[in-house]
């Protein structure tokens, strides 16, 4: 069930009136008319307060106002799929089959998409893990006024193999926000509800003046206990309020405030336990855009956090918070990555964690007809809690992954790849034993396109 919310904000403010100067020469006058032009553009929404991930699209990808309908047929060699409940790796070979639609719609105004996909798993040895798939996203931004613009996006994924979804832990959805930097623990394997929503308005008051608010919402549900002793279900909300100012045409100066409440529960009923963060954090930061295509965001500040857990003492203290993000969009390639240091919960684990997450993610169009995109996520996570550090210390996380994408005959796309997981997190047993989990997989895609409104 997809989640929604919306966050209202009344703000007013007088738009500041200017004069223009004449000049003596033609030259001057035409320099003003283009500066003019330029700071009166609407402005941008910078990566660190945005809730959208950067687009790493190339080519005919970017496409719009298309309906899209298709199949995928997927089968993957895996060495481990029973990562998280045996401490002996197991081996098989599954099948997989994935009807895709997806619908997005451009106007002046409104820029809209949404995607259904369900799918089915087979496996050839264990078949105990044969699945069901679910996903639903939603990406909708609508610009009420000029200077008025409310944008929402929903990801409901209900699986039991993270591996087949169309953002599985590659780094192939990067945001420049620290409330989108948490990178959870994997069960690769494992019977889970996942919700994700972010909800944004922003209202530029002023020729080079923005703000706004937005809101978040993640959930993180194990249906099934056994399958992840030593992991837990988990829920995050938070908001922000955000003011950034246009320096020039390529440069922006801003501040943004965020609360975060993280909170986590064990799905075992022989070992219940409960705990709760809450993050406050002050981002001063900066964003300059060297060209229309190509970004780089700078963000830092303090943030102070409390910390309880079942019959722990509270912990509360301050760190220093700090993210860095980048993101180039071109015709043939394209290209995102971010570093963040904060404290966060959730995403699995019990407790309040400092975090240092990494990830990136490269698509190059080497023909037409061929494109690769290696990509890669890190992650460390030490528990804050002195009380809690020795039973439950933490641990760190590394996934990359090589692919290649070829299409044949326009509608048809043959993909390839290899992926490589390690987790290493001594308090959880299963996962210190089987650390590692490789996965090759090769798939055919069939998929159509009718234009809208044409």
């Amino acid at each position: 069930m997809l989640t929604r919310f919306c966050l209202s904000l009344a703000l007013f403010a007088a738009m500041p009136a200017w004069s223009q100067v004449e000049t003596s020469t033609t030259e001057a006058t035409t320099n003003s008319a283009t500066t003019s032009s330029a700071s009166e553009a609407p402005m941008k929404t910078p990566p660190p307060v945005s809730g959208s991930a950067y687009p790493i699209t190339v080519g005919a990808e970017t496409q719009s106002n298309y309906l899209y309908a298709g199949v995928i047929l997927n089968t993957a060699y895996n060495d481990n799929v029973l990562a998280g409940t045996s401490t002996t790796p197991v081996s098989d070979i599954s099948y997989s089959i994935r009807p895709t639609i997806t619908l997005d719609q451009t106007t002046l105004r409104l820029h809209d998409t949404l995607t259904y996909s369900p799918g089915f798993t087979f496996y050839r040895n264990t078949t105990s893990l044969n699945e069901a798939d679910q996903v639903l996203a939603l990406n909708f931004q609508y610009r009420l006024s000029p200077h008025i613009t409310v944008s929402v996006q929903d990801s409901f994924r209900k699986s039991s193999n993270v591996f087949n979804q169309f953002d599985s832990l590659a780094g192939s959805s990067i945001s420049g926000s620290a409330q989108s930097s948490l990178v959870p623990i994997v069960a690769p394997i494992a019977d889970q509800l996942n919700n994700v929503a972010n909800t944004e308005l922003t209202y530029q008051f002023g020729r080079n003046d923005m703000i706004g608010a937005s809101g978040t919402f993640t959930n993180l549900h194990y249906l099934d206990p056994n399958q992840v002793p030593g992991l837990s279900d988990s829920s995050s909300r938070g908001g922000a309020l955000f003011y950034t100012h246009r320096l020039s045409t390529t440069r922006y100066l801003g501040a943004t405030y965020q609360y975060s409440y993280f909170s986590g529960s064990s799905p075992s009923a022989q070992n219940a336990a409960q705990s709760e963060t809450q993050t406050q954090t002050i981002f001063p930061f900066f964003t300059i855009y060297l060209n229309p295509s190509l970004s780089f965001s700078l963000s830092g500040g303090p943030q102070y956090y409390k910390d309880s857990v079942s019959s722990l003492p509270t912990s509360s203290s301050w760190k220093p918070a700090a993210m860095a993000s980048m993101g180039w969009q071109g015709s043939r390639a394209s290209f995102a990555a971010s570093y963040s240091q904060l404290v966060s919960g959730g995403g699995g684990l019990l407790g309040t964690y400092y975090s240092h997450n990494a990830s990136g993610s490269i698509r190059w169009q080497l023909a037409r007809t061929w494109t690769i995109g290696p990509s890669s996520t890190y992650s460390i996570n030490k528990n804050v809690n002195q009380a809690m550090s020795l039973s439950n210390p933490g641990g760190h996380m590394i996934s990359g992954t090589v692919s290649a994408q070829h299409s044949i005959g326009g509608r048809l796309t043959l993909d390839v790849g290899y992926m490589h997981l390690h987790q290493s997190y001594a308090s959880i047993a299963v996962i210190a034993s089987a650390p590692d989990t490789n996965r090759e997989y090769i798939s055919f895609s069939y998929q159509f396109a009718r234009p809208l409104g044409r």
